[in-house]
């Protein structure tokens, strides 16, 4: 292929990945390191009791925002550093002076809370999925033809819903007298609150996370099955090799490049968990990294956002993708230099 046609083809994309990826990125680590803040002025501010003979006034200082001509809040902006990731991180407050380390203290901070229970969803979830998967998979390629495609879209249901409806479901099925609450609370003959603690709320939506994307990885899975040499599975047979066996030498080693790119998207998806936080309502009990970045852009009274700390949480939250993509990645690339 001539490089003019090669340019042609691949230009468009990495000019869409420049203006929508690198550009964005870009701004947002270098806003990591500037504070913006609106200007306040202190005004003299007199109120006075009603009345007519009695009237009686008082003047107080009082601070607001000094605004434009344009009726528009005006702000001032400042290089402060790493000081933005140091609130975020407040390093401080996870240390006693007499005991030392805190691990209390250190659960208190809102992105160390965020991310324990990102990376347990993380961890927890990926084999999950992928074993719920390829058991999907297994069980439908053994299915008689007659019946794989009604399999097949039911398998896929999950994975067609919306996420935060489908979180949205799940949360109305348990929440105060939900369908599934009542059933419990009608065989234990005891009250159960299953969003009133945060252990609860993490267990469903671990749950949530496996039931609505292992249909992906069957999908997956699926695909990858119909191109296992079926002579290297016949001769297992021959050999005497039991289902199990046939299935750790033969089809796992075929299935392993398949393996690596689920766990890559899912790793890449998971840590990013936000729709389940938003679906089950959580966030007095649980949150996540990317929760924890939306809730700093949230205008608080005033209307002032925590730009900074945001930006910070934000390239703190990529910085942990990557280190864990880190070894999928290595072991993709040895792979793709072992097969030439």
């Amino acid at each position: 292929m001539k490089f003019k046609t090669f340019a042609a083809f691949v230009a468009p994309s990495v000019v869409m990945m420049l203006l929508f990826i690198a550009a964005p990125l870009v701004s947002v680590f270098l806003q990591s390191f500037y504070l913006t803040q609106p200007v306040i002025e202190t005004v003299e501010v007199e109120t006075c009791t009603p009345g007519f003979l009695e009237q009686t006034c008082a003047t107080a200082l009082r601070t607001r925002p000094v605004l434009d001509e344009n009726g528009k809040v005006q702000t001032t902006t400042t290089f402060v550093g790493l000081q933005s990731y140091r609130n975020v991180l407040e390093p401080a407050r996870a240390w006693d002076a007499i005991s030392g380390f805190d691990y209390g203290a250190l659960m208190g901070i809102d992105f160390w809370r965020a991310l324990r229970f990102t990376l347990t969803f993380t961890f927890i979830t990926l084999p999950l999925v992928i074993l719920a998967g390829l058991a999907i998979a297994l069980a439908v390629n053994n299915t008689a033809k007659a019946f794989r495609g009604q399999v097949i879209f039911i398998s896929l249901l999950p994975f067609i819903i919306t996420p935060v409806i489908g979180a949205l479901s799940i949360r109305w099925l348990f929440v105060g007298d939900g369908i599934l609450t009542r059933m419990i609370e009608g065989w234990t003959g005891e009250d159960i609150a299953v969003f009133a603690q945060g252990w609860s709320i993490e267990l469903l939506m671990l749950f949530y996370r496996v039931w609505h994307v292992a249909p992906f990885a069957f999908v997956v899975f699926y695909a990858g099955l119909q191109g296992v040499n079926r002579d290297a599975v016949e001769a297992a047979i021959i050999d005497g090799a039991s289902r199990f066996e046939r299935l750790r030498y033969v089809v796992i080693p075929h299935l392993m490049p398949l393996i690596v790119f689920i766990a890559l998207i899912h790793l890449m998806d998971a840590y990013r968990v936000f729709e389940e936080i938003i679906g089950f309502r959580s966030e007095a009990h649980v949150i996540s990294l990317q929760y924890l970045t939306y809730d700093l852009l949230t205008p608080d009274d005033a209307g002032n956002r925590s730009v900074s700390r945001a930006s910070a949480s934000a390239m703190l939250t990529m910085v942990g993708i990557v280190i864990l993509l880190i070894p999928l990645l290595r072991r993709t690339w040895r792979d793709h230099r072992g097969a030439h």
